[in-house]
């Protein structure tokens, strides 16, 4: 058995947490397939510190907006600014409908919405080198 002498994750705080998903504009977006399987999408995000929401446009006909409304728990991952740190957006997802403009054809528009009943991460503090 290999013994590891590196240092070990930390677990990041509310404030680093929301840091760092404010820093970032991607994120992976976590549903769940009918067969209880994750189904992963690279997503563009918008995030709301102070509501403590996570809104991405998407369009009705996606896979994802038909696996929220089958089952509404979702969880985002943001990749930190190195590959040593994340954060983890969890909690259920709402479809919100486009607002209806004058438009006589149909607005296939949605936004989820993502409340966040849990936030969590890690990052790992590598020493670096005296230069």
């Amino acid at each position: 058995m290999t013994v590891n002498a590196g240092p070990a994750p930390r677990t990041l705080t509310d404030d680093e947490l929301v840091a760092l998903i404010g820093a970032q504009q991607f994120g992976v977006l976590a549903t769940v397939k009918r067969s209880g399987q994750p189904h992963l999408s690279t997503v563009l995000y918008q995030w709301d510190p102070v509501e403590r929401t996570i809104r991405v446009s998407t369009t009705a006909d996606r896979l994802k907006a038909r696996q929220i409304r089958a089952n509404p728990r979702v969880s985002l991952h943001v990749s930190g600014p190195d590959v040593w740190s994340f954060a983890v957006v969890e909690g259920d997802a709402e479809l919100v409908e486009a607002e209806p403009a004058d438009n006589p054809e149909p607005d296939r528009r949605l936004t989820i919405t993502l409340r966040a009943s849990r936030l969590y991460g890690t990052a790992l503090d590598i020493p670096q080198p005296d230069s």
